[in-house]
């Protein structure tokens, strides 16, 4: 690794090509390698495509890739992100995600067109380069946008047109939060509350414990130190497992750096221990 104690370190939540990110899942390890990680998470959107290609290079290069995903879902009104974390047996998974897939490409069609509405005249073909036959999302969208000089950069693209409640959004058909966290078991992995930041209150992560997650994530460059403290707090109150990572969705990402959230290796160890409990 990059030295005794970086090698104490991994990062539970990353993304590459196969999703929105923009360095292949062979890239995203060696990145790994780079800075020092003993393992990553590979949690691409929707989709499992990066983890064979990124485990091959974890197995040359000495770096762990747990399997795992980041899936939208809805609780109540409110978008959800779950994550899958070391998922083992995906069969049945796999033919959820391909109408997950399906329905992503749907929707950046219909964004497409209410952008052509607007005036901004990109073609879904330039999409479909953008996001070169990894799982389509509004970044996507965003690229080709800024490629042809419709946006200036991300935040402009999804300010003035693609976020919530702008005049190009087209909101997710997704599946229940519960939904999420039993496709998750089905594949033999664990599910964690993605990201709550300061909705991760006392009550909403009771609920979700009822409802069968296995952990939140704790340590997510959106969270506050109050957060942190509070989320590592309820794991522990409720018998969950901690997570973390950067979100690292590759180049360009500003100040966010694949490691940054020193996620402590410890943590991993105990979601393998959750995992073996389960088996047993």
């Amino acid at each position: 690794m990059g030295g005794s104690d970086a090698a104490t370190f991994v990062d539970l939540h990353v993304h590459s090509t196969a999703s929105d990110g923009t360095r292949a899942p062979e890239d995203v390890v060696r990145e790994a390698k780079r800075v020092g990680l003993s393992a990553i998470a590979l949690t691409d959107h929707d989709t499992l495509d990066g983890i064979a290609p990124a485990a091959a290079a974890g197995a040359a290069l000495g770096v762990r890739v747990v399997p795992g995903i980041e899936l939208s879902a809805v609780e109540g009104d409110a978008e959800t992100h779950i994550l899958g974390l070391h998922l083992s047996d995906t069969r049945h998974l796999d033919a959820q995600l391909i109408a997950l897939r399906q329905m992503r490409r749907g929707r950046a069609e219909r964004i497409v067109l209410r952008l052509n509405e607007l005036g901004v005249r990109i073609e879904m073909a330039a999409v479909l380069e953008q996001a070169a036959g990894g799982a389509i999302g509004r970044p996507h969208v965003a690229r080709a946008m800024i490629a042809e000089g419709w946006a200036v950069d991300f935040r402009d693209a999804f300010d003035r047109y693609l976020g919530s409640g702008r005049p190009a959004y087209i909101p997710k058909e997704r599946l229940s939060a519960a939904d999420a966290i039993a496709a998750i078991h089905g594949a033999g992995g664990l599910a964690v509350l993605a990201h709550p930041a300061q909705s991760g209150t006392r009550d909403r992560i009771e609920a979700f414990a009822h409802e069968g997650i296995d952990g939140v994530e704790v340590r997510h460059p959106s969270h506050s130190p109050e957060d942190i403290a509070r989320l590592t707090a309820l794991v522990d109150f409720f018998g969950l497992v901690p997570s973390g990572g950067s979100d690292w969705h590759g180049a360009a990402e500003g100040a966010r750096t694949l490691g940054m959230m020193r996620v402590p290796e410890a943590w991993l160890e105990r979601q393998d221990a959750r995992i073996r409990d389960r088996a047993a």
